[in-house]
C-alpha cells in the first residue's frame, strides 16, 4: 500500500482560492471585527469593575452613589458579552478560508507566519473560555472545580491582551478595509449571491436579537420580551431568589424564635429580638439587587439604618463592619461593609420587602441591603454585625 506524498496531502488541504463566497472578504471582516472589539471592550471594562468590587484594596473605598452604578454596569457587561457571540461567529465564518494559507517561505517570515497564529489561537481559545463560562454562569451551571470569577478575571486579560497585538498587527489592513467599500466588486455578475452587506446586517440583527431576548433580566421594559432571560422575575414579593434559606442551611434556624441579632464594638455587645428591631425608628428606600449574573431589580425596602445600630453600642458611624449569617452552606456567609457605606442612611437592616414582612428566602428575620453593591455581598439571615476596631 503507497504511503501518501506530500504532494497528496497538499492536494486533499483546500487552499483559501477554493472558497468561492463574495460574501467573505476583509471589508466584512474588518467592519464586523470593529463592533467585535467594541463589545470586547465594555465587557472587559465592566467586568474589571465588578472584580474590583469583590477584590477591593485596602486603601481604597468604592462609593455608596450612583445607587444603580453596579446594577448597570453588570447589565451592560451581560448584554455585550451576549450581543459579541453572533459578531464572533460571522467573524469566523469570514476568515476561514485564511486558515488554509501555506506556511510562507524563508525562516524569518515563517517565524512571523507562526507568532501570528499563536497569537490568534491564544485569543480564540480565551475568547471562547470567556463566553461559554460567562454564559453557563448566567444559567449557575458550573461543570468545573476551579474558582469562576478568579478564573475568568485572568483569562480576560489574555483575551484583552491577545485582541491588542491582534489589532496590532492588522491595523493597516483594517484601516485599509474600512475604507474600501464594502461590496464585492464583481458582484453584480451573480446578484442572486448573499452580499457582504446583507451578511453584515444579519449579524447585526442576530447580535441584537440575541440582546433583546436575554436583556430583560436588567432592563424592566424588555421582561417580557426576553425569552431567554434566565431570572425573568419570578420568585417571592417578586424578587428572584439565587440561594434559597434550605440551599444556605439556614432555613431552621432562620424561623428560631430564639433568634436574636448580636451588635459587638471591642467588649460591648447588644443583643435585640426581632420585634425590638422593629420597634426601632424605620426607614424605607427603593434599591437595586443586582447579581454578577446580570441580573437585578428595584425593591422597595425597609429597615433599621446600620448606623443606628451601630450607635447603641458607641461605635462611629463610619466604623467597617462585618455582617455575618446563619448561612452554613455556599460561599460569602459574611461580608465588610465600609466606613462610607456604613454612613449611609439607605444601607439597611431590612426587616420588609415591598410592603411585606422579608421571606425566608429572602433573608428573613433580617438582611442587609446597601447602594451600589453586589448581590452577593447583600448578605442574608443576618445573626451578627461585629464593629471592626
Amino acid at each position: 500500500m503507497r504511503l501518501p506524498t506530500v504532494a497528496d496531502i497538499e492536494r486533499r488541504i483546500p487552499r483559501p482560492d477554493d472558497f468561492e463566497s463574495r460574501a467573505r472578504g476583509t471589508e466584512l471582516t474588518a467592519r464586523v471585527g470593529t463592533a467585535l472589539g467594541i463589545c470586547f471592550a465594555i465587557c472587559f471594562l465592566t467586568g474589571m469593575w465588578s472584580h474590583l468590587q469583590y477584590s477591593t484594596p485596602g486603601w481604597l473605598s468604592l462609593s455608596p452613589n450612583p445607587t444603580q452604578l453596579y446594577r448597570w454596569t453588570q447589565g451592560l457587561h451581560i448584554v455585550s458579552g451576549t450581543a459579541a457571540i453572533p459578531l464572533l461567529l460571522v467573524k469566523l465564518w469570514s476568515v476561514f478560508p485564511r486558515l488554509f494559507i501555506r506556511p510562507p517561505r524563508g525562516g524569518r517570515a515563517l517565524i512571523v507566519e507562526g507568532l501570528e497564529r499563536v497569537s490568534i489561537a491564544a485569543l480564540m481559545g480565551a475568547t471562547f473560555f470567556m463566553l461559554a463560562s460567562g454564559t453557563l454562569n448566567i444559567i449557575g451551571w458550573y461543570p468545573w472545580e476551579f474558582s469562576f470569577r478568579r478564573t475568568h478575571e485572568a483569562v480576560a486579560w489574555v483575551a484583552i491582551g491577545s485582541l491588542l497585538v491582534h489589532i496590532g498587527v492588522k491595523l493597516p489592513v483594517i484601516r485599509q478595509a474600512l475604507g474600501a467599500p464594502i461590496e464585492h466588486p464583481d458582484h453584480a455578475d451573480d446578484p442572486a449571491a448573499p452580499t457582504r452587506r446583507t451578511v453584515m446586517r444579519g449579524a447585526f440583527l442576530a447580535s441584537g436579537l440575541a440582546v433583546v431576548l436575554t436583556a430583560g433580566q436588567t432592563v424592566p421594559w424588555l421582561r417580557h420580551l426576553s425569552a431567554f432571560s434566565v431570572r425573568p422575575g419570578d420568585g417571592p414579593q417578586d424578587l428572584p431568589v439565587n440561594r434559597t434559606a434550605a440551599g444556605a442551611g439556614a432555613d431552621k434556624t432562620a424561623v428560631d424564635p430564639a433568634w436574636r441579632l448580636e451588635i459587638t464594638a471591642g467588649d460591648r455587645t447588644v443583643s435585640l429580638t426581632r420585634d425590638e428591631l422593629l420597634a426601632m425608628p424605620q426607614s424605607t428606600h427603593r434599591l437595586p439587587i443586582a447579581c454578577v449574573e446580570g441580573w437585578s431589580r428595584n425593591a422597595t425596602w425597609t429597615g433599621v439604618p446600620v448606623r443606628d445600630l451601630l450607635a447603641l453600642v458607641g461605635a462611629d458611624a463610619r466604623s467597617d463592619v462585618v455582617v455575618r449569617s446563619l448561612q452554613t452552606k455556599g460561599a460569602f456567609g459574611s461580608s465588610r461593609v465600609v466606613g462610607n457605606v456604613v454612613d449611609d442612611g439607605r444601607t439597611l437592616l431590612a426587616l420588609e420587602l415591598n410592603g411585606g414582612t422579608l421571606d425566608i428566602d429572602h433573608g428573613y428575620p433580617a438582611r442587609l441591603i446597601a447602594p451600589n453593591r453586589p448581590g452577593v455581598f447583600q448578605t442574608k439571615w443576618i445573626n451578627r454585625i461585629e464593629v471592626d476596631a
